[in-house]
């Protein structure tokens, strides 16, 4: 997951109206994507401060909230005692390192997350075992790019090739696997175009 560079952004990560967009975005093009029911159990894995979650939270049911960065932690559980994300579970977890919860969930939402790994494949395998049969994943994240887009000392991934994500779902024990465009960011001038991805447990 993201390291914990995170966490010195987290206290001001929502006064960006950018980043509150874009999980908008997000949300909506997930309610679009995945027929959702209104109960859901959801866990969104690298949830920053539950910003896509928030934009979820009327249309599922019980949510999990994931992440490794203390203050982003922090914020989600100031959250969650103020209401803004009710009934919400938050949990310290890094599935690159740590065994796979004996829990499962209907829908798991990653967003922007997945470059930040650098092996990807052991995190979606342990996705599918999240998941109940049937349970749908839904992946945002970074078309392939010219590695411009972390200036920072980085260790991740430079986006992903459509194809070459479609084999690791696969690998993973994912089906229907689909892909749509989803929102654009302006680093700098540069346009970085992202993707919706979402398989089926």
């Amino acid at each position: 997951m993201a390291s914990n560079s995170f966490d010195d952004k987290a206290a001001t990560w929502d006064d960006d109206p950018a980043k509150v967009e874009r999980s908008q975005v997000v949300a909506r093009e997930i309610r679009d994507a995945v027929a959702l029911s209104g109960t859901d159990r959801v866990l969104e894995y690298g949830a920053g401060t539950g910003l896509v979650t928030e934009a979820l939270r009327d249309a599922v049911g019980p949510v999990t909230l994931v992440d490794n960065s203390a203050g982003m932690l922090e914020v989600m559980r100031a959250k969650v005692a103020s209401g803004a994300i009710p009934d919400a579970r938050v949990w310290e977890l890094d599935l690159s390192s740590a065994p796979v919860p004996d829990e499962r969930f209907d829908l798991l939402v990653t967003v922007m997350t997945l470059h930040h790994i650098e092996d990807p494949g052991p995190v979606l395998a342990a996705f599918a075992e999240l998941l109940d049969d049937g349970g749908h994943l839904c992946v945002v994240d970074l078309e392939a790019e010219d590695g411009s887009f972390h200036t920072d000392e980085f260790h991740g991934h430079n986006g992903f090739a459509r194809a070459d994500l479609a084999r690791q779902l696969t690998d993973a024990g994912f089906v229907d696997i689909a892909f749509r465009d989803c929102y654009r960011i302006d680093r700098g001038g540069v346009d970085y175009p992202t993707f919706l991805a979402t398989a089926t447990r």
